[in-house]
């Protein structure tokens, strides 16, 4: 089996993304590993070609990845060596990953207490102050150890057992419900925590999910909104919307977001001498839109998230949240594809990145299990999608595959999330298998870590040990997390299925002296490629230090 998206694929049909520039960058930035010595383009790698647990060819004397491979074989039974290796690993960007539910559970008992918020003694449902009967302030938590354990495992999957009444799919997204208020005011704290957790990761770029506005969006839809069923109706409400209020709305969500990217700033030290390392990653935001809503509600959000990512470059996509099994998202799912699809012709440009096929049989009607993925791609003209459990149950999905691959069409694969809320864990269960047959780029990603209590290397893990990714295969999916982000830029790689530069920067090395000035102004212009020649270069380093160990 081929490792995936290790180079950067031309897509044939699709969004087209952004490419503006992003201003200049210091050399010092992009240059790690600078004692390493020069390795040229090689040839892939002969572990790169091998299916898992498939025996491979002797390793080229030059050959460092696949040294690496062996090694990874050697450890792969031994928790505490794999671990140092996944963690010290180059892994990327994180494609999915939900903001509020990426932080710390404890973060968020500290951002309550801190706040002076208000914690149900017998539901742990977070709520605004005052506190009234029944309820305790937010800082009993820090205090009592009994109670704080109720609280973390009320807001997070600490502690939970599969089987028992509450199911894990219901667990988890009742989560967000609870520690809701938790989290009120707090989006620049989150970023800066997240930021600092991918920089001590080793990822180099996030791509996070929040919303903006929700009341004044709210106020807009209830004093002009109507549901919308047909294309003439898209184009009448958002004539409305526009004429009413939206600008405002959408001047007020940058404003926040001005905000809270200076207070992660400031709080990691950012532009200073004692910068901390999370100011080192590059942050994107998806426009997450709350699709168990009216269409009219739908809409407005769908509409705001296309505003933002055309006039703000901090937003670069579009998504949808919500329990895809919840009765409005079943109802009007194919009505959410067609708004996105109008929105698209609105904006051309703007990505598109979606949840689509978190179902499994049981938790939906059969027919429900069907189409999910293939309209997200196919109506919705999604460039990536999140989760993509139901696969083999889409109808001709092995041609919905191939159309995927062919339309370079990545998934997001959260294995911990995966297995905690639908139950799908290995490679018996999971599609990832089948991804990768059919050459569908994928990228492993956490989705809710704070609430997962997990990380990104616990994804890396799961993939090697339960489905016995190869480190080629893992090191194709830090690449895709990379090539498939919405960041601004064009790629480093020059063509499809290829592990060479653009022409740029074919004569020079990652992690060794300077590149020359056609590179140089690549890597000034494109943020994307920076972020994929900083990666390149932390490769080198660390294949370095593990392919003779």
């Amino acid at each position: 089996m081929k490792p995936l998206g290790g180079s950067a694929r031309s897509r044939t049909a699709g969004r087209r993304r952004r490419a503006t520039g992003t201003g200049g960058i210091t050399l010092a930035v992009l240059l790690t590993a600078a004692s390493l010595p020069m390795l040229m383009a090689q040839p892939r790698s002969a572990e790169a070609e091998t299916t898992p647990g498939e025996k491979a060819p002797a390793c080229a004397p030059w050959d460092r990845e696949c040294r690496v491979n062996r090694y990874l074989d050697r450890i792969r039974d031994r928790p505490e060596k794999l671990d140092e290796f996944l963690r010290g690993m180059p892994k990327g960007g994180d494609l999915h990953n939900h903001l509020s539910g990426s932080v710390s559970t404890e973060s968020l008992i500290r951002y309550a207490a801190e706040d002076g918020r208000c914690i149900d003694a017998e539901t742990m449902q977070s709520s605004l102050a005052p506190c009234t009967e029944g309820q305790r302030p937010a800082s009993d938590a820090m205090s009592d150890p009994k109670f704080r354990e109720r609280v973390i495992e009320t807001w997070s999957m600490a502690g939970f057992e599969p089987g028992g009444e509450e199911s894990g799919h219901d667990h988890f997204f009742a989560t967000f419900g609870k520690f809701w208020a938790a989290t009120e005011g707090r989006d620049g704290d989150m970023l800066a925590e997240v930021a600092g957790d991918l920089a001590e990761q080793n990822q180099f770029y996030l791509e996070t999910l929040l919303s903006r506005q929700s009341e004044a969006r709210g106020e807009l839809v209830e004093r002009v909104g109507f549901d919308p069923r047909s294309e003439r109706d898209f184009r009448r409400l958002r004539t409305t919307l526009l004429r009413e209020g939206m600008a405002e709305v959408e001047r007020d969500a940058r404003r926040a977001t001005d905000r809270d990217f200076a207070r992660y700033r400031e709080l990691l030290n950012c532009g200073t001498p004692s910068a901390r390392p999370g100011c080192d990653v590059e942050i994107r935001l998806d426009y997450q839109v709350a699709r168990a809503n009216s269409p009219a509600s739908v809409f407005t959000q769908l509409l705001l998230g296309f505003e933002l990512a055309q006039s703000d470059p901090r937003f670069v996509g579009v998504n949808m949240v919500q329990p895809e099994d919840h009765e409005i998202s079943l109802r009007d799912y194919t009505l959410h594809m067609r708004m996105i699809d109008y929105l698209s012709g609105q904006y051309p440009g703007v990505s598109i990145t979606l949840h689509a096929g978190e179902l499994v049989p049981g938790l939906v009607k059969p027919e429900e299990l069907t189409y999910h993925i293939d309209q997200a791609v196919r109506i919705a003209g999604a460039d990536r999608i999140g989760h993509g459990i139901d696969l083999v149950h889409e109808d001709d999905w092995r041609a919905l595959a191939d159309h995927m691959a062919a339309r370079d069409i990545a998934v997001e694969v959260p294995l911990t999330s995966n297995c905690q809320i639908l139950r799908v864990c290995g490679p018996e269960e999971h599609p990832l298998p089948e991804y990768m047959a059919h050459d569908v780029p994928f990228a492993l990603a956490t989705d809710d870590p704070g609430v997962s209590r997990s990380d990104i290397t616990a994804q890396y893990r799961r993939a090697a040990t339960d489905f016995g990714l190869n480190y080629s295969q893992l090191k194709a999916s830090a690449r895709t997390s990379l090539e498939q982000a919405f960041v601004q830029g064009e790629s480093l790689w020059a063509a499809s299925e290829s592990r060479r530069m653009k022409p740029a920067c074919a004569s020079d090395t990652p992690g060794f002296g300077e590149p020359d000035a056609a590179c140089a102004e690549l890597l000034s212009n494109s943020t994307k490629a920076k972020s994929q020649w900083r990666q390149e270069a932390a490769f080198q380093a660390f294949e370095t230090y593990y392919a003779y160990k």
